[in-house]
């Protein structure tokens, strides 16, 4: 299946957390937070403003994004989870 996201919403992947800490210690499942970073699958075209012209979205394909906790609508796609939220909801742009 493939998702290809409407308007201003976008299509990301959460990026997995580490399992062990800095001195060896393994975290187990259920005690890890889910990260708050993830990858950019796929981008809708974009929000529509009042004159009706499609804005340019500010993240594309393939950015690993910063976002809250609760941000976006979970969703399971090929056994995968990924989640769809608004641009609005994503914080910032990881650089490399």
């Amino acid at each position: 299946m493939k998702l290809r996201p409407l308007h201003d919403r976008v299509i990301v992947k959460r990026v997995e957390n580490e399992t062990k800490t800095a001195s060896g210690i393994v975290i187990p499942d259920s005690a890890a937070e889910k990260p708050d970073q993830g990858e950019v699958l796929a981008v809708g075209p974009g929000k529509k403003n009042d004159k009706g012209e499609i804005g340019a979205m500010a993240v594309k394909v393939g950015d690993r994004v910063l976002f809250g906790k609760y941000s976006g609508q979970t969703v399971k796609v090929d056994g995968d989870e990924l989640l769809v939220m608004k641009e609005d909801d994503l914080f910032a742009v990881v650089e490399k």
